[in-house]
């Protein structure tokens, strides 16, 4: 093989081991019990960081060694969790300081059909520039965007 083709076929293999992150998209997910560890490296062996205690609560992967996830949480704290704790099911936490309406339509001045306390924790249906459609509870609806977290700000999906 000629040494231009041997690094172009190197680079490419470089490229498909890369994180999906590294493209700019984010990866959520949300933990599968009330009881996960977050811990210092990609062992049961690592010190024990954190133990959330909130099943459904989302999570950003940012990294993944073997069964680990590299995560981060809405505040910013980092560590692993075994893949088999976290849930491809896409939730929301509210990070607003005060009430959140939950609209029946999306778009501003739409009729409000409920007010989500800061901390409430929703699935995520569906998303659009500025409006996500969750799920809490018996209530289903549309929230700003900027007023949860676990999606990302340029994320739009059915």
């Amino acid at each position: 093989m000629r040494p231009f083709v041997r690094a172009v076929v190197g680079l490419l293999a470089v490229l498909a081991a890369a994180p999906a992150q590294a493209s700019g998209a984010q990866e959520f997910a949300s933990l599968r019990s009330d009881k996960v560890y977050l811990r210092e490296g990609p062992t049961y062996q690592h010190r024990v960081l954190w133990v959330y205690q909130r099943k459904g609560w989302p999570m950003a992967v940012i990294d993944s060694y073997e069964g680990w996830r590299r995560v981060r949480d809405k505040d910013g704290t980092t560590g692993w969790v075994s893949a088999t704790m976290l849930s491809s099911a896409r939730t929301v936490v509210v990070t607003a300081a005060t009430k959140v309406p939950i609209a029946a339509n999306p778009g501003f001045g739409a009729k409000v059909i409920a007010l989500a306390e800061p901390g409430v924790v929703a699935g995520l249906k569906a998303c659009k520039p500025r409006f996500c459609e969750v799920s809490a509870g018996d209530v289903d609806g549309w929230v700003e965007k900027n007023k949860i977290w676990g999606v990302g700000a340029g994320e739009v999906f059915q």
